[in-house]
């Protein structure tokens, strides 16, 4: 039976998996081999560069995959095969993805070691945390490799319009708001350290409606044992299948509250980037910026609402001030009295439809 779509980008992303597992394992045997007393010595001398190596190979394997993932995608929608160009992979391999030499920057976990010995922690516990910080790296810079490797290919392949955005567990709130996002062929693919989200690319998109051969496959989380490796194109979904505590750690206690009330989970998770504190309502609130500028939805809502009560004229335009703060969903529930409160709260402050 042919694969689908979504089986191949996680298949895809089980190949990628595997290329940095086995580079951190090789960076962490490596790591063994340092020289406590004379941390910068032994790195210069024999292990910096063989692990600067390690990881050159590991993203060039990384990178190597990313034309064979296209091609199984384009073959799978039955779209033109020809190619404009082809992946090279070196070009993604031996520096790190913002341009400064794999060895400046795998040097840090070096730094980090002698900063906590410096500050009083035990050897072994230092060098534990430098660790920690090389295999980050490390995965990332491999896992990075094949992304931007992807991005070129994708590129070089006409048929391809774009990309979904295809959400890995465990997931910060961010990527999870992300899930199932449609974007160009040309939009670079923003991730943080460890992000394990995949690219799943597209013959046809349609901006945020999940039309066009992508949406041919449902992309039914599998998250029940036996019924395979999980990805989400669903944000709800996503939420839906973690506990009410893993709920509340990944959106925070009320952030989560707010969602299982039906509030809109982007909604919920942008606020967060423009918080602030100010006095309302006769105390001290927590507060966004987020949606509260002349173009933002809280903005345009709050202008029609004061329109529709005759407090301002309708003409008014951007020279509407708004009199209310943005509150955030741990602040609305502070402040309801009831449920029915806190929902009509939410639906005021534009978490809620």
């Amino acid at each position: 039976m042919a694969l689908t779509v979504r089986q191949i980008a996680l298949r895809h992303y089980r190949k990628q998996a595997r290329v940095a597992r086995l580079t951190a394992n090789q960076v962490q045997r490596l790591w063994s081999l340092l020289d406590a007393s004379d941390l910068s010595g032994s790195w210069d001398a024999r292990i910096g560069p063989r692990i600067v190596q390690t990881v050159t190979a590991g993203q060039l394997r990384s990178a190597a995959m990313a034309d064979d993932y296209v091609d199984a995608v384009v073959d799978a929608e039955g779209a033109n095969p020809v190619r404009a160009g082809r992946v090279r992979p070196s070009a993604f391999a031996g520096l790190a993805a913002d341009g400064r030499a794999l060895d400046s920057l795998l040097y840090l976990s070096v730094i980090t070691t002698k900063q906590g010995i410096a500050g009083g922690m035990a050897t072994e516990d230092a060098l534990t945390r430098g660790l920690r910080q090389a295999l980050t790296l490390s995965s990332s810079e491999v896992t990075q490799a094949g992304r931007g490797a992807v991005g070129a290919s994708m590129a070089g392949k006409r048929t391809i319009q774009g990309y979904v955005r295809v959400v890995q567990p465990p997931a910060c709130s961010r990527c999870v708001i992300l899930a199932g996002k449609e974007f160009g062929w040309n939009s670079g693919f923003q991730r943080h350290p460890k992000c394990d989200c995949i690219h799943l690319p597209t013959t046809l998109i349609a901006r945020n409606q999940h039309r066009g051969r992508a949406g041919s496959d449902s992309f039914t989380p599998t998250t029940r044992p036996g019924t395979g490796t999980p990805g989400f194109i669903d944000p709800q979904a996503y939420f839906n299948r973690l506990s009410r505590s893993e709920q509340d750690r990944v959106f925070t206690a009320a952030g989560a509250r707010a969602i299982r009330e039906g509030a809109d989970m982007g909604q919920v998770v942008n606020a967060r980037r423009g918080m602030y504190t100010t006095t309302t309502y006769g105390r001290r609130v927590q507060a966004t910026r987020e949606g509260a500028t002349s173009r933002g939805s809280f903005y345009r809502q709050e202008r029609a609402r004061d329109i529709a009560r005759g407090r301002v004229p309708a003409g008014i335009g951007r020279s509407y001030r708004l009199t209310s703060p943005r509150l955030l969903p741990e602040e609305i529930f502070e402040l309801a009295d009831s449920r029915d409160e806190a929902i009509a709260m939410l639906r005021r402050f534009g978490y809620l439809t």
